[in-house]
């Protein structure tokens, strides 16, 4: 009697239609350009002013670089901030290496000498790896001719021995 009771209850009560109560306050969909436009307007109250003609930023974390290509730089030195905007590649220090020597400062010293400790440890074993397959190809190779040596004689000693 009870569960018909709450049935006949649950059948009664409706959420919307005509006679109901109105909704006091309208649901509020935030979207990502409502938090860009908090983020630009927070700049522009600190002060920062656009850089322009930058091609290329790198920020080094250990191994790695946060490499950015043609971002938009912002940067207020009252307030010590700098922003940086664009698409990163997060890349190892090793792939770009030989462009980026000069950009290395003195905190990145040990990080560049730990990688050429690591090139010099791969080294002797790629060395190794390097003669045996120089043997390898060596083993590919046609013979030289002895002197007055045929290939039918070397045939016949083979058989006869």
């Amino acid at each position: 009697m009870n569960v018909e009771k709450l049935m006949k209850m649950a059948g009664a009560v409706r959420t919307g239609g005509k006679g109901s109560m109105r909704r006091k306050k309208k649901a509020i969909h935030k979207t990502t350009t409502t938090d860009d436009k908090r983020l630009q307007s927070t700049l522009k109250r600190i002060g920062v002013n656009a850089i322009p003609a930058i091609e290329e930023v790198n920020i080094f974390k250990e191994d790695v670089v946060i490499q950015f290509i043609n971002p938009k730089v912002q940067a207020s030195i009252a307030a010590n901030t700098w922003v940086v905007s664009g698409s990163p590649q997060t890349k190892k220090l090793q792939d770009l290496l030989p462009q980026i020597i000069h950009q290395l400062g003195p905190d990145n010293m040990e990080n560049l000498k730990k990688l050429a400790e690591q090139f010099q440890k791969q080294a002797p074993g790629a060395a190794g790896a390097g003669a045996t397959t120089a043997q390898e190809e060596d083993d590919d190779e046609v013979p030289e001719l002895v002197a007055g040596e045929t290939f039918e004689a070397a045939a016949e000693e083979g058989h006869t021995s």
